[in-house]
This record gives structure tokens, sequence and C-alpha cells, in this order.
């Protein structure tokens, strides 16, 4: 679940969150809460999600590029052994 969170979850809300924290941040004092709605609703939320599928993206291609062994490998598949299961490796 956790790695679902990571490579999913996050990537996509990260432009959304750190745009509705700018917002947060830039609040001018004395203005009402209707103000930050406003500007909320006017935000480049095209553009967020856009950003937010390409972080997605990138951080998959990175996992996907980085992680793995040389082909022409020998796998060993998953084995029962001493009360736990070993998982499977290739050499």
């Amino acid at each position: 679940m956790t790695r679902i969170v990571f490579q999913y979850v996050l990537p996509l809300l990260l432009p959304t969150l750190v745009f509705v924290g700018w917002i947060a941040l830039t609040r001018k004092p004395g203005h009402s809460a209707n103000e930050m709605l406003v500007r909320l609703q006017e935000g480049p939320w095209f553009w967020l999600a856009v950003a937010g599928f390409a972080l997605m993206l990138g951080g998959l291609a990175m996992l996907g590029l980085g992680q793995g062994s040389d082909p022409g490998g020998t796998y060993h598949s998953p084995q029962y052994e001493g009360g736990r299961v070993a998982p499977g490796y290739v050499e």
C-alpha cells in the first residue's frame, strides 16, 4: 500500500499541494477566505494535472530502468526454507 502511495498518489498530488500551499502562504492579511477560494477556483488545474502525470511517469520510468538484472541470467524461483519463503532471484 505504501508503494502505491509513493509511486502513484504522491506524484499526482504534489503539484496541487504545492499550489494550495503557495496560495495559503501568499494570502494577504485582512482578506477574507472567499478571496482565497476564488484564487483556487481560477488556478491552473489542467497544468497541475499535467505536471502530476509527468512526475508520476518520470518516477515510474526511473524505477523501471533502475531496477532489474542483466539479461541471460538464471532465475531461481522462491523456495520454502526453514519455515519461511525465500524470495526468488536472478543469478
